[in-house]
């Protein structure tokens, strides 16, 4: 019994040492880990998708993937089944970020963990982190680009702008819109910046699930309105989808042809038509946002919670959803250009030059 007992210390020391691998709980259990995507429209949330499945399965998880068709029934369905065949952790990017209190009421009576996934789940206690990007500077960034490409550091001016905004259910789009006024402010307050419509505002400027073709439908109102003897300078687009959207109306009207220029346009999310866009001058600029960072997050904070650890993060103080402050791990958004998008997006693996051309 002594030998025996002086066995297993040793073990346990050397395993504390580094010198025997104990087993990892994570690995050895294979639990089932639901993933709650909301749409296959956008080409991000695919690779978002495939990006945590790939880690998930690399690890000994189970993943459980479901597209929801930006049907927001039909994504509730989706995780009640994800709970009734019992997955241990639940990973939701939601489709509108208040609707989805009683189904993570039952994730929490049975202990299941959840981690809001790049969009915020607001109005319930029962989600415990948050993996995402630093959306403010999302925004600033989007903004920036416009500041840069017009030369208003430059003092030029005045140019005629039109804002639009995410969609009005997901909390994202909020700090997007926030960002950017932060840096778009001093340019309307000093008449460098006139947005002819005069509107200004979430509750004026937000696009519905980000609908593209909501978004041209706006664009091509606006111009009709406003612009039949002005000149669009400007047009801060809060997405890709929307960015290409606003590109095919202002097309319609002239603009890129005859010499009369395209509007600077911003952008998020690098898909791959909108990198296209950008090296052909049309489109000005996107914010890249690395989703194989943001899913390398995500399953380190499943490894942490299977664990019995608490996750990583680095911000606790900016998302409160109306219950809580969320736990959050932001990343950090990159601004891609004409001038960086071969280093920022081909260099770094994130995309090929043939998927490019």
């Amino acid at each position: 019994m002594f030998a025996k007992k002086r066995f297993l210390k040793l073990v346990l020391g050397a395993a504390l040492l580094g010198g025997v691998s104990m087993p990892s709980a994570q690995a050895a259990n294979g639990d089932n880990i639901g993933v709650a995507m909301p749409t296959k429209s956008s080409q991000r949330w695919i690779d978002d998708g495939n990006n945590i499945v790939k880690l998930l399965q690399t690890k000994g998880y189970k993943p459980d993937l479901q597209y929801a068709d930006d049907d927001i029934p039909t994504q509730l369905a989706q995780i009640e089944n994800m709970l009734t065949k019992g997955v241990k952790v639940l990973v939701v990017a939601s489709i509108d970020g208040t609707t989805l209190g009683d189904v993570l009421s039952k994730a929490s009576e049975r202990g299941v963990k959840v981690i809001a996934y790049d969009r915020l789940i607001r109005g319930t206690p029962n989600v415990d982190y948050y993996a995402t990007f630093d959306n403010f500077k999302v925004g600033v960034q989007q903004a920036t680009s416009i500041v840069d490409a017009l030369g208003l550091k430059d003092g030029k001016g005045p140019f005629n702008i039109e804002l639009f905004g995410g969609s009005p259910d997901d909390n994202n789009a909020y700090f997007f819109y926030d960002g950017a006024m932060s840096v778009l402010k001093p340019y309307f307050d000093a008449k460098k910046l006139v947005v002819r419509s005069g509107q200004f505002g979430m509750d004026k400027v937000s696009t519905l699930r980000w609908d593209s073709a909501t978004a041209q439908a706006r664009m091509d109102n606006l111009l009709s309105a406003f612009y039949g003897n002005a000149r669009l300078d400007a047009v801060l687009s809060p997405y890709d989808g929307i960015s290409t959207a606003i590109i095919s109306s202002v097309k319609g009207f002239g603009y890129g042809s005859g010499g009369l220029k395209l509007p600077v346009i911003s952008g998020q999310d690098a898909e791959s038509q909108s990198i296209k866009s950008i090296i052909a001058g049309e489109q000005t600029a996107t914010v890249f946002k690395d989703t194989r960072e943001l899913a390398r997050v995500t399953v380190a904070m499943i490894d942490a919670i299977e664990a019995g650890r608490q996750p990583e993060i680095n911000d606790s103080k900016t998302y409160n959803n109306g219950k809580k402050v969320v736990p959050s791990y932001l990343l950090t958004p990159v601004i891609v250009t004409k001038d960086n998008w071969k280093s920022a997006l081909v260099d770094t693996g994130y995309y090929t030059l043939e998927q490019l051309k």
